[in-house]
């Protein structure tokens, strides 16, 4: 096979952290080849350096026999190195058309009909139901990564690197996009596919290479292996039984909705048990991250009832949700989880920083013991607890998220999506903790679009379609096709769960 790129020995160093150590491997014309390993792996900062993103400390990239020390962007562009990013590079306020065709004017001035036609035409080629004059903040997550390929293509891409392309996707549309990749390999052009769900790597890759702790661990042909095995290369140790969970809920209501609408969700009424594990499960836009936002002050209620231990409660502020025992993991760490641009410390303690001052001086032992108290007992990877909290990885990310709400010591946790983008190692000590959480008589409502981890975690489920509540199950009723009854109840059974595959 024709090497189109090679990577030898390549070491990349930040203040503190050695993210890759000497890292060699080599990448064939028009294959699918996946990069797996777990948060803080190294394959972040990899393709950055592939893309000429970021400089490598040392070593050599190798692009259709030319070698070179570093790349910038520009070369990478020249070189055909395009990135489809896990956040997506698009202007938003300007059309799918003109984000496809930015920066080209085809002639002195841009000439909108051209664009917009060329734009038509990759669509069409695509069997994509895209309007290319529709701004591009008006488009569904799917249709974005679509527009994000499109550009790649008109680029004239010979590398496309591909970071978890279908995290916001449907089973159905996962379905469309992998017969676009399996369309762009075809025309030679070589796919490197980052993904935490190994099953589809399975399904489209040729090879799999294995990056731990920033070194590289093996390439193996994926008909040459399995998930189990790529498991226990990818963590370096054999993983328990990822959902090991028995009833722990005592008969005690921890807190109770009546009736609550507000923000798009329509008279809900629920209850969660002490030390209880409650899932919800709905397709997306069913209203569960709304409800969740409800039920934790950040958004207003409209008309309903909130009852903690046996008391009615009201408050309108997360603040106020807090003092009542409510936590929050949102969903999107990134925007509302972490301050990216501030230290681990800052992060973790910023909830309780009150509890941590005298006279409004915050008493930085205090404060630095809470944080490596959490630092270490989730098992945060860094090289200090000052570590600015955007040079983590995803998981990481989410641990620190979690840590900051954690420290105010609720007793009852929402967790958002608790393992979207993370790997398997690390969603197992999410799992973990979530069943320690429960021991100690903590009760948690989990929002989940992964069908496993809502069955294998929940010990009842409740159901939202359309902003409303649409049944409830208890353990002996657990079924993906019941819960899927449940979700589309309201729309004649026609839509897709956002399963994580």
């Amino acid at each position: 096979m024709e090497k189109v790129l090679e990577l030898k020995d390549i070491k990349k160093q930040y203040p503190g952290v050695m993210a890759l150590k000497g890292v060699s491997l080599g990448f064939n014309r028009g294959e699918i080849h996946a990069i797996v390993g777990e948060n803080g792996a190294g394959k972040s900062t990899l393709i950055k350096i592939i893309a000429g993103a970021e400089t490598a400390s040392s070593g050599q990239i190798v692009i259709e026999g030319e070698s070179c020390e570093s790349l910038s962007p520009k070369q990478g562009k020249e070189y055909g190195i395009e990135v489809i990013y896990q956040e997506f590079n698009l202007v938003e306020s300007l059309s799918a058309a003109e984000n496809i065709f930015l920066g080209e004017k085809f002639g002195p001035l841009v000439d909108f009909k051209i664009i917009e036609n060329k734009a038509a035409e990759i669509f069409k080629k695509f069997e994509v139901n895209i309007n290319p004059q529709t701004i591009v903040e008006k488009l569904t997550p799917a249709q974005m990564q679509i527009v994000e390929i499109a550009k790649a293509v008109t680029k004239k891409a010979k590398i496309l690197i591909m970071d978890e392309p279908t995290a916001p996707l449907t089973v159905h549309e996962v379905e469309h996009l992998f017969k676009i990749i399996a369309e762009l390999k075809a025309q030679g052009i070589t796919i490197l596919y980052i993904s935490h769900r190994l099953e589809e790597i399975f399904e489209i890759a040729d090879r799999v290479s294995v990056l731990r702790d920033g070194e590289y661990i093996c390439t193996k042909n994926t008909k040459e292996t399995n998930k189990a095995d790529l498991i226990n290369l990818m963590v370096g140790r054999v993983i328990n039984a990822v959902y090991d969970k028995s009833d722990l809920s005592a008969d005690i209501k921890a807190l109770e909705i009546q009736e609550v609408s507000g923000n798009g969700v329509n008279n809900i009424s629920f209850f969660v048990k002490k030390g209880e594990i409650l899932g919800i499960g709905g397709l997306v836009g069913s209203g569960r991250t709304e409800l969740a936002r409800l039920i934790f002050g950040a958004d207003p209620l409209e008309s309903g009832t909130i009852i903690r231990n046996g008391q009615q409660i009201s408050f309108s502020s997360p603040k106020d949700a807090m003092k009542y025992g409510i936590g929050l993991i949102p969903e999107d760490r990134k925007r509302e989880g972490c301050f990216l641009d501030k230290k681990i410390s800052w992060n973790i303690s910023i909830t309780s920083i009150k509890e941590l001052s005298k006279s409004s001086i915050v008493n930085t032992k205090l404060e630095n013991n809470l944080a490596e108290n959490y630092i270490s007992s989730l098992k945060i990877k860094t090289p200090s607890q000052a570590q600015l909290v955007m040079n983590l990885s995803g998981g990481n990310q989410q641990k620190v998220a979690l840590a900051k709400i954690l420290a105010v010591k609720p007793d009852v946790i929402i967790f958002d999506e608790p393992t979207r983008g993370i790997d398997i190692g690390t969603r197992e000590e999410i799992y973990t903790l979530m069943v320690n959480l429960t021991k100690e008589g903590k009760s948690i409502i989990m929002i989940s679009s992964d069908m496993e981890e809502l069955i294998g975690m929940s010990d009842r489920i409740i159901v939202l379609c359309e902003g409303k509540l649409s049944g409830e199950l208890k353990k002996a009723e657990f079924s993906q096709n019941r819960v899927m009854e449940l979700a589309s109840q309201f729309h004649g059974g026609n839509q897709e769960w956002n399963a994580e595959i």
